[in-house]
């Protein structure tokens, strides 16, 4: 579903007409449901999640004053049900890396600073696409920080802009910059070790179904 049907959809649940509440089920459960996963880490809080953060949206719909922006007012609700959720989760990780664990490693080479991340321009593309890299990337974004792998999910998963992720986590756009910039760069240490053969540092998530494209 594109943007502009998201929209139309959202004046349609405004105005009352029934048959767009089972659409409005359909498109946003699945969106919630593989972002509270990330971000809860448990396929059983995630559930709970979507169906706690759907209940609030239909409750709350008639505070929505602009069916344009439907979407961050959506994970607006996710967000926080997500966190109520960690908060009292029996799954909740024991311990969340730091950002500064995943960065990628620096060296100075000829007096410049460099970050030490393997060419990837070598390896085949059909090696670059296969699902198993997906999987990775999804693993890696679960290894970030709650703050930065809030950023990741909005900006590059569900491609909010910087204003609106600003406005749905309560920080100055430089702030969502600034996140985005660096929960990159560990991403891509984290693939990259992947690529090179490491052995993958520890996750606390198998890893939900499905890519970061939007598919199930």
């Amino acid at each position: 579903m594109h943007r502009e049907e998201e929209i139309e959809l959202a004046r349609k649940l405004i105005a009352g007409e029934a048959d767009a509440f089972d659409r409005f089920v359909d498109h946003f459960h699945s969106k919630i449901f593989h972002y509270s996963w990330l971000m809860c880490g448990q396929r059983e809080d995630a559930e709970e999640v979507a169906q706690e953060a759907l209940l609030k949206v239909f409750q709350s719909f008639d505070q929505l004053r602009e069916p344009e922006r439907v979407r961050p007012w959506v994970f607006r609700i996710a967000r926080n049900a997500c966190l109520m959720k960690r908060r009292k989760s029996v799954f909740a990780p024991a311990r969340e890396f730091s950002l500064e664990e995943l960065m990628p490693s620096k060296s100075r080479v000829d007096g410049r600073l460099t970050l030490q991340i393997a060419d990837w321009s070598a390896l085949p593309e059909d090696q670059l696409l296969r699902s198993e890299l997906k999987q990775t990337v999804s693993d890696a974004i679960a290894q970030l920080p709650d703050s930065y792998r809030s950023v990741m999910l909005l900006r590059d998963v569900e491609e909010l802009s910087t204003e609106d992720t600003a406005n749905i986590l309560d920080v100055s756009e430089d702030v969502v910059r600034t996140r985005l910039h660096r929960a990159r760069l560990a991403v891509r240490r984290i693939l990259d070790e992947r690529l090179r053969g490491a052995p993958p540092a520890p996750h606390t998530l198998s890893g939900p179904p499905g890519g970061l494209d939007g598919t199930y």
